[in-house]
């Protein structure tokens, strides 16, 4: 007999570096069962991060059947699962054919730079290059991260996109509107649509009328035709047409940072949440207003929990690379077999000895938004070693958090006293301590560390027509937390995120953003290659002159 907990509700957590579907208990928000499969990332050429969106929903319908056939061993009916929550990697472009349900070409990844010579072209036609044109519609700069651009991109590189388009068989979206309209019937029927908080990060939306914006659609020379139906991040948009849960609801919907704000109860003015993932998010509740920044933090939706409900906006600072660079020293380095061993070798030494090491691996994000930045590792000596590297890999993601919280307490004017975590990456201990020194301010630490999942849940339990799960704030379950106190003397705090910061001026300018599509760069935008070329034929002509 299979045990009753009252109502469920199942989430799907489509991340970049993995895919989960996790159910949690409405009424406790306990999570009672979960699966997790990894997914590839290709790169086809330097700068290009590619996923294959069918890799990407088969994993979802594997996490779906593997995670309802533990429920049945733990003796969990899962016909109590009453709705289903998507949270997802935002920006990620994909187009497909809505005639054959088939991708037509990889997704994008929000990492990708391959658009860098797109957004160039693009600044062309704005009036002294500002990159922030569009601020005060979208709350976002002009930049590689966005999904308008990468879409450009594809209309003018990929000849069965352009046709797709001409033939009216095309759509697009981000990967929530790619999953939404698969699950609900593809084909056959599909929603296609998306939520206010993924709307919010492709540059097309006007984040105050909370619609598709015609004057940006036609500065990017997109058609509108092919964009999803932007709803709230709480509704009924359809049902799962296939599988265990076939007949349940998809009621939720939240850009991945959203749904973790949401999952941390953050829903005062104020309250902030940092996420550590593939890259690092801090989001600041800023209420119904939208707040623009004078310090490179972006404006974008928080959440709307409802058709009829207003919506909530947040500050967010944004970095490109997290947990991003301990896979890239497992990885590519093979320094390391797992994360695990990561923390283990930075353990051993306790200092990065002088080293620095700034992973622009895809251009900097906030506050700097520059795109000519690589990544660095600098104050090498003959003593360092690989666990100096591994030590000065975690301090670098705790020092671009400290850019990012800089950001925001200058925007905001009132200081953060302590910095609610999230994510993959806050199980090391390490990383945690390190991040309260380095902020010199404590960090806090849910013992339950699945908020975006959590997020999801809480928007699709919550939907109108589903209602398992209340919002009112008397009636959210109290958190247990872990707390990391500062450690270390401010002063040297202070000391070694101004040697961080020089260490990130010198990671830039290393790449010219003007680049072919293929993404090789040509020697005749170096004006320095056309100076020595010069000088060589004056040279050569009067060495000619001086032996005659």
């Amino acid at each position: 007999m299979a045990a009753s907990l009252g109502p469920l509700v199942g989430a799907i957590d489509q991340g970049t570096s993995s895919t989960r579907f996790l159910v949690f208990n409405a009424e406790t928000a306990e999570l009672l069962s979960h699966h997790q499969v990894e997914i590839k990332q290709e790169f086809p050429r330097e700068g290009w991060v590619e996923q294959d969106p069918m890799e990407i929903l088969n994993s979802v319908y594997e996490c779906v059947e593997k995670t309802c056939e533990k429920m049945k061993e733990l003796n969990i009916n899962i016909a109590n699962i009453k709705a289903i929550g998507v949270t997802n990697q935002r920006e990620t472009t994909v187009v497909w054919d809505k005639t054959t349900g088939e991708p037509l070409y990889n997704a994008i990844v929000w990492l990708d730079l391959r658009t860098q010579s797109t957004v160039e072209h693009l600044l062309e036609k704005v009036p002294g290059r500002n990159k922030s044109f569009s601020k005060f519609k979208t709350g976002l700069p002009l930049s590689t991260y966005f999904s308008a651009v990468k879409l450009r991109w594809l209309l003018d590189n990929v000849e069965e996109i352009k046709k797709a388009v001409e033939d009216q068989r095309a759509m697009f979206g981000t990967i929530d509107s790619w999953l939404i309209w698969s699950l609900t019937g593809g084909k056959d029927g599909g929603i296609h649509c998306t939520d206010v908080t993924n709307a919010s990060r492709t540059m097309l939306f006007n984040i105050h009328s909370l619609e598709w914006d015609p004057e940006l659609c036609k500065f990017f020379d997109i058609p509108m035709e092919i964009l999803p139906t932007v709803r709230s991040s709480s509704e009924i948009y359809g049902v799962m047409e296939s599988g265990a849960l076939t007949g349940v609801p998809i009621s939720g919907c939240l850009g991945d940072q959203s749904a973790a704000l949401v999952g941390q109860m953050c829903f005062q003015d104020g309250q902030a949440k940092n996420t550590y993932g593939t890259g690092c998010f801090l989001l600041c509740n800023t209420g119904q207003k939208s707040v623009f920044s004078e310090h490179g933090l972006l404006t974008t939706i928080a959440y709307k929990m409802g058709r009829n409900k207003p919506p909530f906006y947040a500050l967010e600072g944004s970095v490109a690379i997290a947990g991003a660079v301990v896979r890239w020293l497992r990885d590519n380095l093979g320094i390391a077999k797992s994360s695990q061993e990561v923390e283990e070798l930075a353990a051993e030494v306790g200092t990065s000895y002088g080293c620095y090491f700034v992973p622009a691996f895809s251009g900097l994000y906030a506050p700097y938004w520059e795109p000519s930045a690589r990544g660095i590792i600098c104050g090498l000596t003959q003593f360092t070693n690989k666990n100096h590297i591994a030590f000065a890999a975690l301090e670098a993601v705790c020092f671009q958090t400290r850019e990012i919280l800089d950001a925001m307490n200058k925007d905001c004017g009132i200081p953060l006293n302590q910095l609610q975590v999230d994510g993959g990456m806050t199980n090391n201990k390490i990383l945690m301590q390190l991040q309260a020194d380095i902020l010199c301010i404590p960090v806090v630490k849910p013992s339950m560390p699945e908020t975006t999942a959590l997020g999801a849940a809480m928007a699709a339990g919550a939907a109108e027509g589903v209602e398992v799960w209340s919002l009112n704030p008397g009636d959210l379950t109290t958190v247990t937390c872990e707390r990391f106190e500062p450690q270390i003397n401010p002063e040297e705090s202070e000391y070694r995120y101004a040697r961080w910061k020089k260490a990130v001026m010198k990671s830039m300018g290393w790449e010219k953003s003007e680049t072919h599509s293929n993404g090789d760069i040509s020697i005749f935008y170096s004006l320095p290659m056309i100076f020595f070329v010069m000088t060589s034929m004056v040279m050569l002509i009067a060495s000619k002159y001086v032996s005659a």
